[in-house]
């Protein structure tokens, strides 16, 4: 990656010119602003960098400045809580002027924002302690509306002050509905137990949310100018693509903190969505995975420390401090309030552990179907260490592990990439060429230079039986690599979710001090450089791969790809790579119709769609009542909902998943290993996908 950097964005060139503005800056340093040097200094580094060496730079005009302006008033102020509709309206006037001051390096609109902002933070601050002084009215019917694209700011003071009366009235009437709820549970196991009254519960849930808000506005209080002004610069990042990010020196060291080694928490990836800390990825193997509750795409709104630690709430917590409250030592426990995706409530406990990554890499399984074996293969990530010769890589272990599987005598192949959210491409094509003969497997394109097709060198097939790649909504970059090599070649059947995640570009991370002699650490940059194309000529970028046999899964409906991100690169399509697909199975097409129809007239899988269905339409509900009664009324219908859908995943095979017979010598020795492949197997034996795909499999016949 460094060698493409230092060839097209000429770095020789960007040492030289901001040096020259470093220089500068040196004697026009303006006291008025924290560290104008910096800031400047950066934003022209950045700027330049994104320009040259972005896969598709964006000219930076007025529909840039648009952008930026958008986002950045929606990032401080994402409820518009604290702007007035007259203060956007005195902002507009830099509507078009952003790219003007990005150019100029003057940073009038950031300023005048902030400003504003810190005022109208002040007010609120006044505001909110007076509203939540005394009761509310529970039984007014109104309702509020979280949809901030619908919303509008409030026109005048009174309106604002409606604005945070609503918000603090929903966070108030959620916490009472959870108090009344618990002491009428307590009543239910206890005949003799006192429940408190309602007027003490009602105290006690403003006094909370009052806690609560206290604790945001001391963290929007604490929050340093030059961290607002980090939220800007990913402001303009954000218009080239979704990741292309700025880190500010704190950030890239806790990023390089989480690829260098073991980490001790739940083993969990979060993201801000709108004040919310949104799980977006579950690291295999880690505490959070095994406990198994916490999924991807709920929100995490209190933590507590043990059971007995009284709950923080973290709506509205910058991510960063949000993340220090979950994590911790390895054997405590973290108490999780988690909204689910169809918006119930769980509390979720997790022991903290070290979070190894000897649980990502590859395991494998077999199983009996008929008289005949098969085997699985679950490959969490494609993963390699470029800086220890010796370490393990995913290519390798693939290789490694079907060899062993072949031993066993197995007749088919089941490559689990579910959830894989990509990782070495070096490896991934490693593994396709475990299937084929040599030949192209992807394509890969820099701005503005021909496609450099990658191809598998070694023409030997390492297994030529029947093959099944399985994939979901979350298997991205390298998966789609693979699963879309196998489907071009006909080697594999690709069975899953409508399409894969749709990830089709690859960034690199620059620390831009490595370029710049510059004593302030400027933090980094993550860069999109370069894009995949299959060997059809396709782009895996927002339409990904489509499966072969579709399943429906919870994910079906939800707003989670790379299609739903804000200003994603375009699907495009090259020149196809010159490769055969001579027919590897007589019944490839007959197996696809089968399997599809298998599924269509499944009445599970039909009720699982139904779910789907259910959790989108839940997703989309914005809009919750503030009269006490409904919004217990409608808490009450949407857990009777829930429990209709409980156990709809729930599947028992008729298979019987165990060790290869190389791995039993292993576990006998190794007893926590053990313990993991029993829970996995566990997890395979119920898991109706895994049987589909064994199904499938059982169909294929080989051409001779």
């Amino acid at each position: 990656m460094l060698s493409y950097m230092k060839k097209h964005i000429k770095y020789l060139y960007i040492f030289t010119v901001i040096i020259a503005i470093s220089i500068f800056y040196s004697f026009t340093r303006n006291t008025q602003e924290k560290d104008p040097e910096r800031d400047q200094v950066l934003i022209e580094a950045l700027r330049f960098i994104l320009e040259k060496g972005h896969y598709e730079p964006k000219l930076i005009n007025d529909e840039f400045s648009e952008g930026v302006f958008n986002k950045f008033i929606d990032d401080l102020d994402p409820y518009k809580r604290y702007f007035l509709a007259t203060d956007i309206a005195r902002f507009k006037k830099y509507y078009h002027d952003v790219d003007n001051q990005i150019v100029r390096r003057k940073f009038t609109f950031f300023n005048e924002v902030i400003k504003t902002f810190n005022v109208r933070l002040k007010e609120s601050e006044n505001l909110y302690q007076e509203l939540l002084s005394k009761k509310f009215n529970y039984s007014k019917k109104e309702t509020i509306n979280l949809d901030a694209k619908s919303s509008e700011y409030a026109l005048d003071k009174k309106g604002q002050r409606n604005v945070w009366r609503k918000h603090l009235k929903f966070s108030t009437v959620s916490k009472l509905n959870d108090y009344l709820k618990e002491e009428e549970d307590k009543k239910k196991e206890d005949k003799k137990y006192k429940a408190q009254n309602f007027d003490v519960l009602e105290k006690k849930a403003r006094e909370k949310t009052l806690d609560n808000i206290k604790d945001l506005f001391y963290y929007e209080n604490k929050t340093p100018v030059n961290e607002r002004f980090d939220i800007f610069l990913n402001c303009i990042t954000a218009q080239f693509d979704p990741h292309t990010t700025y880190f500010a020196p704190d950030v890239k060291k806790r990023f390089e903190s989480s690829i260098s080694g073991s980490i001790e928490g739940i083993g969990a990836r979060l993201s801000d969505e709108r004040g919310y800390t949104k799980i977006v990825e579950l690291i295999p193997g880690g505490p959070a995975y095994k406990q198994g509750d916490l999924e991807v795409g709920d929100f995490i709104v209190k933590v507590a420390q043990g059971h007995k630690g009284e709950p923080t709430d973290i709506v509205g917590m910058r991510l960063s401090d949000a993340i220090e409250l979950i994590k911790g030592k390895k054997g405590t426990t973290v108490v999780l309030t988690v909204k689910k995706v169809d918006n119930t409530y769980k509390k979720i406990a997790i022991v903290r552990d070290i979070v190894e990554f000897e649980d990502t890499f590859i395991k494998s399984s077999v199983t009996i179907k008929d008289g005949k074996k098969y085997g699985i293969i679950h490959l969490p990530k494609f993963y390699i260490d470029f800086s220890k010769k010796k370490q393990r890589d995913s290519g390798d272990d693939m290789r490694k592990e079907i060899e062993a599987l072949k031993k066993e005598g197995i007749e088919g192949l089941a490559i689990d990439l579910r959830n894989n959210g990509g990782g070495s491409l070096k490896t991934a094509i490693e593994i396709a060429g475990l299937f084929i003969e040599k030949g192209p497997v992807v394509q890969v394109k820099y701005k503005g230079n021909k496609p450099d097709i990658r191809n598998d060198r070694d023409s030997k097939i390492v297994w030529n039986g029947p093959l099944v790649i399985m994939v979901n909504e979350l298997s991205a970059s390298a998966s789609e690599i693979l699963a879309a090599a196998m489907q071009d070649y006909k080697r594999a059947i690709i069975i899953g979710s409508k399409q894969t995640y749709g990830k089709g570009t690859v960034q690199n991370v620059i620390p831009i001090n490595q370029y710049l002699n510059y004593s302030k650490d400027l933090g980094a940059l993550k860069l999109t450089i370069q894009k995949f194309y299959r060997i059809n000529g396709g782009s895996t970028q927002l339409k990904g791969v489509s499966s072969d046999v579709v399943m429906p899964d919870r994910y079906s409906y939800l707003n989670i790809a790379e299609s739903e991100l804000k200003q994603p690169l375009n699907w495009d399509q090259i020149e196809k790579a010159n490769y055969k697909n001579n027919p590897f199975y007589t019944n490839l097409d007959q197996v696809v119709t089968d399997m599809q129809s298998t599924i269509k007239n499944s009445k599970q899988f039909n009720d699982i769609d139904a779910y789907a269905k259910w959790l989108k339409k839940n997703q989309d509900n914005l809009t919750y009542s503030l009269n006490l009664k409904t919004y217990q009324n409608d808490q009450e219908k949407l857990n009777s909902e829930a429990k209709k859908y409980k156990d709809i995943l729930k599947y028992k095979s008729v298979n019987k998943y165990t060790f290869p017979k190389y791995e039993s010598i292993l576990v006998a020795k190794d007893s926590i290993l053990r313990d993991k492949r029993t829970a996995w197997h566990k997890t395979l034996d119920e898991d109706i996908y895994i049987s589909k795909a064994i199904e499938t499999l059982s169909k294929l016949k080989i051409a001779q």
